[in-house]
């Protein structure tokens, strides 16, 4: 095994996303259509177009499978094929989409659900997420703990991003303790960041209760591909896929310790597939002898083929 495909989380959209390689390949424009005709409104419009739709949790999570699902379907019709597959967050869908487990059509339609309960369970400013640099994973966690029991409210770490970046999130007079823990430990850099809700932490129970009632109601086929768990960062298996959904919108997402668990089983190439590159950054962090390239237009699929052709 020596490949493994990335896929984009929410936060990487951005206006414009895909549309070089929509007009490029008339499978990007098949994938974008299908979504079309499965959401009922112009996918294409809604990246490519100014909007204030596109931001909004329910249209940000379909827009960003659509684009990596359509970039993931250009990149096997040149010939890239994945060994083993990962997702952060909301990419986890397009990884399941990739290993045949979910048709693209049921996953646009369900982060589509996702997306809407997620905005229910924690509407815009009902909490806040801050990026811890350069602290001891120990620390934050503590701090974490801490600040929850001070304050009786919420504060988790969300995101294990890299060894040097831990985002925690939860309610904002929790956090705002946290932070102020922290930085009497010592810590100077923390990033507060721009999201709509406080994302995998404990505040998501409501949504992932409703997304286990739609969950219930979807067949996974038999995945071809490993698929590395969020939630766990271990290889998913196929009778646990509904479960680690659920789970994966209140818990935190593990991808430097994912990164690892690919690396145990021989991969040695890394392929962010969608929009931006954010992961290609969190791969130099973790490992900067990781062999990585993205796909996300022309530019940069021409130069992926080349290095792994």
């Amino acid at each position: 095994m020596s490949t493994a495909f990335l896929f984009s989380g929410q936060g990487a959209q951005y206006e414009g996303m895909g549309k070089e390689l929509y007009e490029a390949y008339p499978v990007v424009r098949e994938t974008f259509d299908e979504a079309s005709d499965t959401l009922g409104y112009d996918v294409a419009a809604l990246c490519f177009e100014p909007n204030d739709r596109l931001n909004l949790t329910e249209y940000t999570q379909p827009a960003i499978l659509t684009v990596s699902t359509a970039f993931l379907r250009a990149a096997n019709q040149e010939g890239l094929h994945p060994d083993a597959v990962l997702g952060l967050s909301l990419g986890e869908y397009t990884a399941l989409v990739a290993s045949g487990a979910l048709p693209f059509a049921t996953a646009v339609d369900l982060v589509k659900k996702r997306g809407r309960f997620m905005t229910q369970a924690a509407p815009f400013g009902s909490g806040k997420m801050v990026a811890v640099m350069n602290a001891a994973v120990e620390e934050i966690e503590k701090s974490c703990q801490e600040a929850s029991e001070m304050t009786g409210k919420i504060v988790v770490p969300a995101n294990y991003n890299t060894p040097q970046q831990i985002v925690i999130g939860g309610e904002v007079e929790a956090v705002d303790q946290a932070v102020v823990l922290l930085q009497e430990k010592g810590v100077r850099r923390m990033i507060p960041l721009n999201v709509s809700g406080p994302f995998h932490t404990p505040i998501l129970a409501p949504a992932a209760t409703q997304l286990a009632q739609e969950l219930a109601q979807i067949a996974f086929s038999e995945m071809k591909l490993p698929v590395i768990a969020n939630t766990t960062a271990k290889v998913m298996k196929q009778d646990q896929i509904k479960e680690l959904l659920e789970r994966q919108v209140m818990s935190p997402v593990r991808f430097y310790e994912s990164i690892a668990t690919l690396q145990d089983l021989g991969v040695t190439n890394y392929i962010e597939v969608g929009p931006g590159k954010v992961l290609s950054g969190f791969l130099k962090k973790i490992d900067k002898t990781l062999v990585s390239e993205r796909i996300e237009d022309q530019a940069t699929l021409k130069q992926t083929l080349e290095v792994f052709q």
